[in-house]
């Protein structure tokens, strides 16, 4: 029940709130609460593929092989998309790649890694295409074979770049010391 319904008529929008809030404060705590929740779900980028996480490291071939494939002799990725420098090669640096994908279908995508080696200051670039669908899901770029040989091996610094089918950049993830000045 209003105390005074004709305060309104000469009130500023404070004044206005002031009696709003003294009339029904859960009302006005509730309506406050879904002002601050509905800017915040249009402030989200809800188009943008997100990076989760990347795990490098070696891997060797016999990493690989589950018990399937001493049966039909197929290599059985799981879950998983392994997409490889060479592809006959599965011994090498992998990068196991966390992607988030808000769009509500496939798309086919570029990924492309730039390493530098701890042999040589120059950076090696391998480019791998894929189909990234809607969800959460793991890719895992192996640089194998000839392009990576030393198992004892650790990059110096890696930048992942993924690219929608018309070269647009939807998202990249540079490591520590890719971002280091000097670098771009």
């Amino acid at each position: 029940m209003v105390k005074n319904p004709d305060a309104w008529r000469s009130s500023t929008a404070l004044d206005l709130f002031t009696i709003i809030y003294s009339q029904s404060p859960t009302t006005m705590r509730r309506l406050a609460f879904l002002l601050l929740l509905g800017s915040t779900v249009f402030a989200a980028d809800t188009t943008a593929v997100r990076v989760v996480r990347i795990w490098p490291g070696y891997r060797t071939a016999e990493s690989f092989e589950r018990i399937s494939e001493y049966v039909d002799g197929q290599e059985k990725p799981g879950r998983q998309v392994i997409l490889r420098s060479q592809p006959s090669a599965r011994a090498g640096y992998y990068f196991l790649t966390r992607l988030d994908s808000p769009s509500s279908a496939p798309m086919e995508v570029t990924f492309e890694l730039q390493v530098i080696g701890p042999t040589s200051p120059e950076t090696r670039k391998y480019t791998f295409p894929a189909t990234l669908r809607p969800g959460s899901h793991v890719f895992n770029l192996g640089v194998t074979g000839s392009d990576w040989a030393d198992k004892a091996a650790h990059p110096v610094a890696w930048l992942i770049v993924v690219r929608a089918a018309d070269g647009t950049e939807l998202v990249r993830k540079p490591s520590f010391l890719w971002t280091k000045p000097g670098k771009a």
